[in-house]
């Protein structure tokens, strides 16, 4: 096999096509040869001594180009499969059993009152994949390293409780608990792959269709990246992801294949369960989705195995001397091959073998019921371990290997096959029976009449289960098992935040810089400073961040190996295989799998990472949100900035970046705790304590994600009264208000801050309006909490009833209250209710567009002047001022003409 350095060519499989030739006379010679055996043994002929030629010149190390695909047949030739090394026969009657539990787990929850769903069809095709690899392949957590990765398939799921029935892992009742979480608590079992709801079991989420293969790649690239840097030795972790054929027409499942190759990630390995059929019908009714992938793959740089077909292929594939049968292969479309998993051994003799003499011939010997079962390869064991084998052994490449099974095998000819078989959750009473005498099961028809099908157990000393202990055992634990064993942090001391709490002096920096300098100070702490993963996507010197490549250096496994353009300059770009910075291109998607990996790593491998991922305004939360929800599923930890915030802070750049919602769909991810900060001081509070919360004695399976703009205002330093508790719990008074007499209060966040205090001046010099400022640091949190409270005030109307921290700490506050933010309305709306006064909001909302910052919140009415005008407003509505005030201030602000408004600070891209 090449070595990983091998692998990683500039040019790909390319010929020279500028070299003169040297010697004519000899290129003649082997251009007479072809001739030859094209005129005297025919194109196949030819064909095949042109494939060898190919392999041999592979085996010899000449560049020739890469096929796209190869034929319709394994790529593991027979002589080539290795010794299986199990007992066939037990394994054979640990699967039927591990199908039928399966099946029935599902049919029962189906039972009348409950009818909660399931799938079967799925785990039917895929279950001797799955057997193989629990039997010789998966590597547990006994070993006290990560053991193996495993990425199941979420529609299998049934399936892999089925086999923990089995070991002991799960009990009768929690097989029929499946899908009812709550009504059978503590005893349920999730529909998917769910660690957030069994935190004990499943480690990886994946039935978002197109997340899991993403995540697999990051997975093992963490890998690495964790073994690069010496946080944890990986070297034994191998990642495997069961994804379907359907899937992979996700643009997620197959647009990050590139950086697997890229990076050599042999430690990876994707089995694509191609049952030619998504929920609908077929993948490919007109087509061939395997070649279809095969090419895929092979593109993008990865090894590709092909598992067709079974064992009994092999004598006909052998007799094969005219090539005949692999073209009927190569050209049957997978619409057909369906049709014959639904059909009969004479339909199938007629159709596939029938209208060539010599296909026909090759079939006389057998019986209907021979070919029949002539089977595909993702259901033979032996095939499926050399497959297996293979690619574990591969080295310099990602595996891919596309399975062909059949969707619905052994369910019966009501299932297998069928379009509608993935939707199908209940047998009948003769589909059980049929089922059961296939799988050779000892129940009794009685016992299938007489009320909810049975589980079979065949005992726990039996032969079949002491097999199954005993290859666990062998291959250091059951899987799946997700296990902590990660310890608390050693926590940074307060000095670290000192030069942000210190305020920017005359200096004006933006929010993002802020962060960013108190995140320097931590990297250099001697204990957490290493477990920092930075990512970015393509963005570094967007943030400022690019004052990190010379010291913590960009990751890459190949390290640079060309002199940078800007090497004599302080900022050099700078790669190296130990490099701390996770650099994954212009891919969100691939930021957001990277942050996943990292934020996990404290149950994956028992060493925590604190990712931080910073994302250019509304393109992390928005584009992938799915990712996010994800995260917090997996339990992942971690900080996440979205940098260059507001709708209209970004200046110029218009529409598709004007992020003014993204607060709000944080807000709908249990798991963020998300914040809104307007100065260094309170980044640095927040920082700290996501990492107490996060890293800490007691820590939490959440995330922060911060807002942080790009604006450069003055920080001011902390006061010395400095409310870190109403900081933390999202609100604080930043600004009691010293002018005016009449009392009103202002509530901002963000970059509006300023704005609020600029309104708090004009108020009181020019509308005797004595104004409190207060930073609202999450919206998010106040309501989160209020929420809490009135929860339980519901619940237990017999105790004393709680009051929102919000209403706690605006008790008191005179006069009416007036929020605003660069977000659209939504985001501040979210506490009104507990807001204990009259409360009005000004938003952002719209599309945003290209102008200069003060134009565009001139236009959207949230500038200092706009806040005046909504005090008034609430102030005029209460009768505390006259309403003549209102048309006064709308005209000497010029409130209805954008161009009177101060263009406001220009650029500031940090």
């Amino acid at each position: 096999m090449a070595s990983g350095s091998d692998r990683n060519p500039i040019i790909i499989g390319g010929l020279p096509s500028q070299v003169p030739d040297f010697d004519p006379e000899e290129t003649q010679e082997w251009l007479d040869s072809l001739d030859a055996a094209v005129d005297e043994r025919g194109r196949e002929r030819a064909r095949y001594l042109m494939l060898r030629l190919i392999e041999r010149a592979r085996e010899k190390r000449v560049a020739v180009p890469e096929m796209r695909s190869t034929d319709y047949v394994n790529t593991i030739a027979t002589k080539d499969e290795p010794f299986f090394p199990g007992n066939e026969e037990i394994e054979r009657k640990v699967l039927n059993a591990t199908r039928w539990n399966a099946a029935v787990m599902v049919s029962r929850a189906q039972r009348p009152g409950i009818g909660v769903g399931g799938h079967i069809a799925t785990f039917a095709s895929s279950a001797s994949l799955y057997d193989v690899g629990f039997n010789h392949f998966f590597r547990g957590k006994d070993e006290g390293d990560g053991g193996d990765q495993i990425f199941f398939q979420g529609h299998a799921s049934p399936g892999i409780y089925a086999r923990a029935f089995l070991l002991d892992r799960l009990s009768e009742q929690q097989l029929d608990a499946f899908r009812q979480e709550k009504s059978k608590a503590p005893y349920g079992l999730s529909s998917y792959p769910h660690p957030r709801l069994m935190p004990d079991f499943w480690e990886f989420p994946t039935v978002s269709m197109g997340l899991g293969p993403l995540g697999a790649i990051y997975q093992a690239r963490m890998n690495r990246y964790m073994q690069a840097r010496g946080i944890a030795d990986t070297s034994k972790s191998h990642v495997w992801a069961f994804l379907g054929d359907g899937e992979m027409d996700e643009p997620e499942s197959l647009g990050q294949l590139s950086i697997a190759a890229r990076e050599n990630l042999d430690n990876l390995t994707f089995v694509v369960n191609c049952n030619l059929q998504r929920l609908d019908g077929p993948v490919r009714g007109n087509g061939k989705i395997i070649q279809e992938l095969e090419s895929q793959f092979r593109g993008a740089g990865w090894n590709v195995i092909k598992l067709i077909w079974d064992r009994s292929w092999d004598p006909l594939l052998a007799q094969d001397r005219d090539g005949i049968l692999v073209n009927r292969m190569n050209t049957t479309p997978d619409g057909q091959f369906q049709t014959y998993a639904t059909e009969t051994g004479s339909y199938i003799r007629d159709h596939f073998f029938g209208d060539d003499q010599r296909l026909r011939a090759m079939v006389e010997g057998m019986t209907d019921q021979q070919i029949l079962h002539l089977g595909r390869g993702g259901h033979d064991h032996k095939k499926i371990f050399a497959a297996f084998a293979a690619a574990k052994e591969h080295k310099g490449q990602p595996t891919v290997i596309l399975a062909h099974t059949v969707k619905g095998w052994t369910l019966g000819p009501n299932f297998e096959g069928r379009n509608a078989t993935h939707q199908m959750k209940k047998l009948t009473v003769d589909d059980l029976k049929g089922f059961r005498d296939r799988l050779h099961i000892p129940i009794t028809d009685q016992e299938l009449e007489s009320g909810a099908p049975p589980y079979y157990h065949p005992g726990r000393k039996s032969e079949e289960i002491q097999y199954m202990h005993d290859r666990r055992l062998g291959l250091g634990g059951y899987v799946p098992t997700r296990v902590v064993r990660s310890k608390p942090l050693a926590l940074p001391e307060d000095k670290t935040y000192a030069v942000a709490k210190k305020g920017s002096g005359q200096q004006s920096i933006a929010t993002t810089m802020a962060f960013v300098r108190i995140l320097k100070d931590l990297m250099r702490d001697k204990e957490i400073g290493k477990r920092f993963v930075l990512i970015a996507p393509d963005e570094y010197r967007t943030f400022g961040m690019d004052a990190f490549f010379p010291s913590a250096k960009i990751y890459n496994p190949l390290g640079q190996q060309y002199e940078a353009v800007d090497r004599e300059l302080l900022l050099a770009y700078k790669e190296s295989p130990t490099g701390q910075m996770l650099h994954d291109g212009i891919s969100e998607a691939g930021c957001t799998a990277s942050l996943i990996a990292a934020g996990s790593a404290y149950a994956t491998h028992g060493e925590p990472l604190i990712p931080v991922y910073v994302f250019y305004s509304m393109f992390g939360f928005q584009r992938t949100g799915d990712q996010f929800w994800q995260m917090a599923d997996q339990l992942a930890r971690g900080f996440v900035l979205g940098a260059t915030a507001g709708r209209t802070t970004l200046t110029g750049e218009g529409l598709q970046h004007a992020d003014g919602h993204s607060q709000l769909l944080a807000s709908t991810n249990p798991g963020c705790v998300a914040y809104d900060p307007a100065f260094g001081y309170e980044i640095a509070h927040i920082v700290k304590d996501g990492l107490r919360r996060m890293y800490g004695p007691d820590s939490e399976d959440v995330f922060y994600y911060l807002t942080v703009y790009n604006e450069p205002i003055q920080h001011p330093a902390e006061p010395a009264d400095v409310d870190v508790d109403g900081i933390l719990k999202g609100i604080h008074r930043y600004s009691a208000g010293t002018s005016g007499s009449i009392p009103a209060q202002i509530m901002a966040s963000g970059v509006a801050v300023p704005w609020a205090i600029e309104a708090q001046r004009i108020l009181a010099e020019e509308w005797n309006v004595r104004a409190d400022v207060w930073s609202a640091t999450s919206w998010n949190e106040l309501r989160r909490e209020a929420v809490e409270v009135e929860e339980h005030n519901l619940l237990h109307p017999e105790e004393e009833q709680r009051v929102p921290y919000v209403t706690q700490k605006l008790q008191g506050a005179q006069g009416p209250f007036v929020a605003v933010s660069d977000w659209m309305r939504a985001v501040p709306d979210q506490i009104a209710r507990w807001v204990p006064g009259t409360y009005q909001s000004l938003g952002a909302d719209g599309f945003g567009f290209a102008d200069t910052r003060g134009a565009a919140r001139r236009f959207f009415h949230i500038d200092a002047q706009s806040i005046v005008l909504a005090v008034l407003t609430e102030l005029a509505r209460e009768g505390k001022v006259d309403r003549s005030a209102l048309k006064q201030a709308v005209d000497r602000y010029r409130l209805l003409d954008v161009t009177a408004a101060d263009p406001g600070a220009a650029g500031g891209d940090a």
